[in-house]
């Protein structure tokens, strides 16, 4: 019942035995491995451990990070920053339930937002790769870096960490093996990326109204509509914008990838947490976050009547 954190222990060993990550392993788990060389190596950190105590460290990872990063959050108030944690804190069991990477995910983009309100570029780099190794989408995060001075050392920092992180398996696998690797992930990426549309825009244009554009150009759309408030240069010194540019990313990476599932979207519920809870209430917004709170926290939940979720929510 703990399939992910399998998967996640096992591509660490793939990895030493230099067996392709992403092909299946059916009797050792249930699922592909779709992270990166980099990350299985990580693993290895946890994979010596038994599986009790090696997901019990895995899931304090994640909640710690997360919520390390809300409490670092500069701007906020002690309780807008509690409001954003109790909001996501359902959305975090359900992706401690399924031991995935999620909680994670928000926490380092989360600390890579703090560290550039303090200007720490080179750490701030650092955390969006990290989270780009183990989600490939966590690299949208550098849209966030043109809000700050100094970008071109940004870019600096990004080639350094990237060939650091690229590379680092070369302690445990030769430089073809590795090279092999890297090949298998991209070729495994292009085969997910046609497999099914998940809980995205694209999988709602599909249930709702059988609509199935071209995934490609849909995404191109929303990048679009995304970058569309970076051209507001005179609202990059603002706080609140900063803040909220944060939010719509992790919002975007989750509803535009076509791989969304239910754990996946505390990513997404970050984002409307901080930007609900980071000012005043509005009649519609407050009706805008409870839908988002009812229909995307709750529904997976036991708290939601099953005849609901069967007849409303799955349709």
């Amino acid at each position: 019942e703990y399939n992910n954190y399998v998967i996640f222990k096992n591509s660490f060993f793939h990895l030493l035995e230099n067996r392709n990550l992403y092909a299946a392993f059916p009797t050792e788990q249930w699922d592909l491995y779709k992270y990166s060389p980099t990350f299985a190596l990580f693993m290895g950190l946890l994979a010596a451990l038994p599986d009790w105590l090696g997901l019990f460290f895995w899931n304090l990872l994640n909640s710690l990070v997360l919520l390390t990063g809300l409490r670092n959050l500069p701007g906020l108030n002690a309780r807008v920053r509690q409001a954003v944690g109790w909001f996501v804190l359902l959305e975090l069991v359900t992706s401690l339930q399924n031991s995935q990477s999620n909680g994670l995910m928000l926490g380092l983009l989360g600390w890579a937002f703090v560290l550039l309100e303090r200007r720490n570029l080179a750490a701030a780099t650092l955390l969006v790769l990290l989270s780009a190794f183990i989600k490939i989408f966590g690299v949208l995060a550098f849209l966030l870096f043109l809000l700050y001075p100094r970008q071109g050392r940004a870019v600096g920092y990004g080639v350094l960490w990237t060939a650091v992180l690229v590379a680092l398996p070369l302690m445990v696998v030769s430089a073809p093996d590795l090279a092999a690797q890297y090949h298998n992930w991209l070729v495994m990426l292009r085969s997910d990326h046609s497999a099914s549309a998940g809980l995205s825009v694209m999988g709602w244009l599909n249930t709702w109204f059988g609509v199935y554009p071209n995934k490609t150009a849909l995404v191109a759309v929303g990048l679009v509509l995304l970058v569309l408030p970076l051209l507001r240069r005179e609202l990059h010194g603002l706080y609140r914008y900063r803040l909220w540019m944060l939010a719509s990313v992790l919002i975007w990476m989750v509803i535009f990838n076509h791989k969304a599932e239910s754990p996946t979207f505390i990513i997404a519920m970050g984002g409307v947490g901080l930007w609900y809870f980071s000012q005043k209430t509005t009649s519609l917004n407050l009706w805008l976050v409870g839908l988002a709170f009812v229909f995307t926290t709750l529904s997976p939940t036991d708290i939601f009547p099953q005849f609901l979720r069967e007849v409303l929510v799955y349709p």
